[in-house]
């Protein structure tokens, strides 16, 4: 019977019940019954703000064409003169036919009048040592680590629209200078979010050459966010990622995350959601237990919202939350007796956790769920699907390093491809790249926002 109870909670495992993908619901599942219709018909309403596209300012147009009227619209007469009106402006938008730009070096070769000897010219400073310059290079590193583009794709699209003839090496060859060049500043960001006083971290498979799995992990902090890929999933991983973060880490319940103290933890309550849906699936105890649990978390974040929205203040919210608590905590210890073995262990896991489930309602700047790192690596797990990972270290390499700039700079509303060729002609110039690290004015913006 216990068999078959378990084979039966399987196949009622979803997306609000376990870690599995929304996408992965089967057609069966009964959702949450949308909002009925107003009855309005889509799109813009009778009344509404009207929202129109801004004109660029005329000082920044490409080229304007002043047109007059050619005949009078009421009797047809052509004699008009100039009244002197302001003119409507009607702007057109168009993308430039575009031709890759072709550079020549030519490197002589001399004779030096003392010894004899045949001299070569070197390169100049600046001058790539391949055949394509930064800009061509960044444009590929971008399409391929932040548009997620297959190497084919890329080929295609060079000669669609550049007329720029690519192998797949040459794509690898512009992959890896763009790795190469942005080493320092994604090393430089990993120690920034190491001295960060909260971070949100997790983790999902990445399979590297044929036979290794690995994990893709990531460190998210509100301005700087960091990926690794590892061929491990444990502690070890973990500790490589956040080896000197003392701050406060947001995780779900997984076993590599056990090093760090219950005090410096906040335990996701989306994750804990879904195991208190788990538990009230089951019968008996089970069912009542998780019932009342969902019943809890409910109100716990009906109150946070309060919080969020200024309706109450922190120390209200706190008060709130103090028997609550301890009605959990009550709820979890019944728990821990259930005939259900699962139950059973989920309730005991979780009163060892417990500090952990609660350090948000006392820290500021600690959220109650890990929705942040999830959503970092939302992107990435959209690329494993059409690339199946990576081949090889180099190439696991550029995956945690592009997916760092990209993220980075996407929280900081900085331009990728301008920062990527920036990063390169930096490499070739033998400078340093530009910092992925934020300006005092973000950092400063990103506390009052937290």
């Amino acid at each position: 019977m216990a068999k078959i109870a378990d084979l039966e909670e399987r196949l009622r495992q979803n997306s609000g019940n376990s870690s599995r993908p929304p996408s992965s619901d089967p057609p069966s599942l009964k959702r949450k019954p949308k909002k009925p219709r107003s009855g309005r018909k889509p799109g813009g309403q009778p009344g509404h703000e009207a929202h129109f596209r801004p004109l660029v300012p005329v000082e920044q147009v490409d080229h304007v064409t002043p047109v007059h009227p050619k005949s009078c619209t009421n009797c047809g007469s052509k004699h008009l003169v100039d009244s002197g009106s302001i003119p409507d402006r009607h702007q057109v938008t168009e993308l430039p036919e575009v031709k890759a730009k072709v550079t020549e070096t030519q490197l002589f070769s001399d004779i030096c009048l003392d010894c004899g000897a045949t001299v070569r010219a070197e390169l100049p400073s600046g001058v790539p040592a391949g055949c394509f310059g930064p800009r061509l290079q960044a444009f590929v590193a971008t399409c391929r680590g932040v548009y997620h583009l297959s190497v084919r794709a890329i080929i295609a699209l060079m000669r669609d629209t550049y007329g720029v003839e690519m192998s797949e090496g040459s794509v690898i060859a512009c992959q890896d200078a763009a790795s190469n060049a942005v080493q320092a500043p994604v090393a430089e960001a990993y120690a920034y979010v190491q001295a960060q006083p909260v971070a949100n971290a997790d983790e999902t498979s990445w399979p590297q050459g044929n036979r290794r799995k690995g994990w893709l992990w990531v460190a998210v902090t509100p301005l700087v966010t960091v990926f690794l890929i590892h061929l491990r999933r444990g502690a070890v991983a973990a500790k490589a990622l956040l080896a000197e973060f003392n701050g406060i880490l947001t995780t779900d319940r997984w076993k590599g995350y056990l090093d760090w103290a219950l005090n410096t933890r906040q335990l996701c309550w989306a994750h804990l959601k879904r195991d208190f849906a788990k538990i009230a699936e089951r019968q008996g105890i089970s069912r009542r237990i998780g019932k009342a649990l969902i019943k809890e978390e409910k109100l716990l974040f009906r109150w946070w919202h309060k919080l969020h929205r200024g309706e109450i203040s922190r120390s209200t919210f706190q008060r709130y939350v103090s028997p609550l608590r301890e009605r959990v905590r009550d709820l979890l210890s019944q728990g821990t007796e259930a005939r259900n073995k699962k139950t059973a262990g989920t309730c005991r896991d979780l009163l060892k956790l417990f500090p952990a489930m609660w350090t948000f309602v006392y820290v500021e700047g600690v959220e109650p769920t890990n929705n942040a790192a999830e959503r970092a690596l939302r992107p990435a797990v959209l690329w494993r699907k059409n690339s199946f990972g990576t081949q090889s270290e180099a190439g696991s390499r550029f995956v945690e390093r592009i997916l760092t700039v990209a993220e980075t700079l996407r929280q900081q509303g900085r331009n990728v491809l301008q920062y990527m060729t920036a990063a390169i002609q930096a490499a070739l110039d033998g400078t340093t790249a530009p910092s992925l690290l934020p300006s005092v004015g973000m950092e400063a913006h990103a506390k009052i926002r937290a």
